[in-house]
């Protein structure tokens, strides 16, 4: 059973991650800017994606991006302009588009790649690797507990108070 944690702790963990993987995000685009990569975030994690998993499906790889379809597809109207990436028709569903690189693609991924793991290089400057290989283990433990299909989180309400769901009428923010 995990221990007791205040609630600015939690607090304090969800703005921390979040503005790591904001400062992540920026440097990434600076980086990719300065070397000239004319592609957004988006467009570079969409090729990553779709590198480790060629013929996913436009609609897994807009639930990976947590982004609408209809914003997906503009994404995917980009990178098949600029000949990285084609759709294909299921051969199962034709109502499901797979998305493959082009030959064209492998340049701009090794670029990609490059800049993240500069970028990676620079986060984890001064992190001793015993340190950053627990950090990954933890973050992915976090990733496997968020992820779990399960049923509603419990509230602790133990500190006498009203719990946040009930103080909102039952609905998250």
């Amino acid at each position: 059973m995990a221990a007791h944690r205040s609630a600015s702790e939690e607090l304090r963990l969800e703005l921390l991650v979040r503005d790591v993987a904001r400062l992540l995000r920026r440097r990434f685009e600076q980086s990719a800017q300065e070397h000239g990569l004319s592609l957004t975030r988006a467009q570079c994690f969409a090729l990553v994606h779709v590198a480790r998993e060629p013929g996913l499906s436009q609609a897994r790889l807009a639930h990976l991006m947590d982004v609408e379809p209809i914003a997906l597809s503009r994404l995917i109207d980009r990178l098949e302009a600029d000949t990285l990436l084609e759709r294909r028709l299921d051969p199962r569903d034709r109502r499901v588009w797979r998305l493959y690189l082009t030959d064209e693609a492998a340049p701009i991924l090794k670029r990609i790649r490059h800049i993240g793991a500069a970028v990676r290089g620079r986060a984890l400057t001064n992190v001793a690797p015993p340190a950053a290989d627990a950090l990954l283990g933890i973050l992915q433990q976090l990733r496997s507990n968020l992820s779990a299909t399960t049923p509603a989180l419990a509230l602790d309400t133990s500190d006498g108070g009203e719990s946040p769901l009930a103080a909102q009428g039952g609905r998250a923010s």
